[in-house]
């Protein structure tokens, strides 16, 4: 009966330091993964008003000289001209008094590089990939005519930004940068148009009794090109 006892207590105890090492383990893992991810907030202008959300992971590998940075950030753009995007994805109507909102919604990528700018050693250049799901809409109030113009686009980007202190675990952010974003599909109702003029139901232009191409629809419509970025933000170490 001693023996059997024994051996159940040292089992029971084995399993006790199994889980309290596995729970230990665990612990030192996931204080090692806080300690390398940050989390950012932005506010500013991104030729128009952006704000933004990042989750930046540092040191993933010793193989890898850069930091990573994920981020998505929500911009409200002038959608374009409201006459134009009319007669070239609808129709040549005049009437009724235009309501017009465009916004963007873009992906991106940094690989973040530390350097010195200006003195400050808290400095880093980035670069990346990009990707933007654009929306312009135009409202015809008394025209009976509500539709959309949207384009998803690729794009490559960078700039600089530099940290600076506020507390522990708080850091103040400013982000300078450029993106630029290729040139994509444009449709709106049932009217879209290719860069390479490959065009399904365009629209005539009855000045000139032409088809409009997509230059015409590229201008009419101001989906994202050249972005300019100039942000102020906050950063939480973790």
């Amino acid at each position: 009966m001693q023996q059997k006892n024994f051996r159940k207590y040292s089992w029971a105890l084995l399993l006790t330091l199994l889980f309290t090492n596995a729970l230990q383990t665990k612990a030192q893992e996931q204080s090692k993964f806080k300690q390398k991810t940050d989390f950012q907030f932005t506010a500013g202008l991104n030729r128009g008003v952006n704000l933004g959300a990042n989750l930046v992971l540092h040191e993933l590998s010793t193989d890898l000289p850069f930091d990573i940075r994920l981020g998505v950030g929500y911009t409200w753009l002038n959608p374009g001209n409201s006459a134009d995007a009319r007669r070239i994805f609808i129709n040549n109507a005049t009437n009724g008094v235009p309501e017009e909102k465009g916004r963007s919604l873009d992906l991106r990528i940094d690989f973040l590089k530390p350097m010195t700018l200006m003195g400050n050693s808290s400095s880093y250049w980035f670069i990346g990939p990009r990707y933007s799901k654009f929306r312009s809409n135009f409202k015809y109030i008394g025209g009976n005519e509500d539709f959309d113009v949207t384009s998803s686009q690729f794009g490559l980007g960078g700039g600089f930004e530099s940290h600076y202190k506020i507390s522990d675990g708080l850091q103040l952010l400013i982000i300078g940068g450029l993106d630029y974003y290729l040139s994509a599909k444009l449709q709106g109702h049932d009217t879209s148009y290719y860069p390479d003029n490959d065009n399904v139901n365009a629209r005539t232009d009855n000045e000139t009794d032409t088809k409009f191409r997509y230059k015409d629809a590229d201008k009419a419509v101001d989906q994202p090109k050249f972005m300019p970025r100039f942000l102020i933000g906050i950063q939480l170490d973790l």
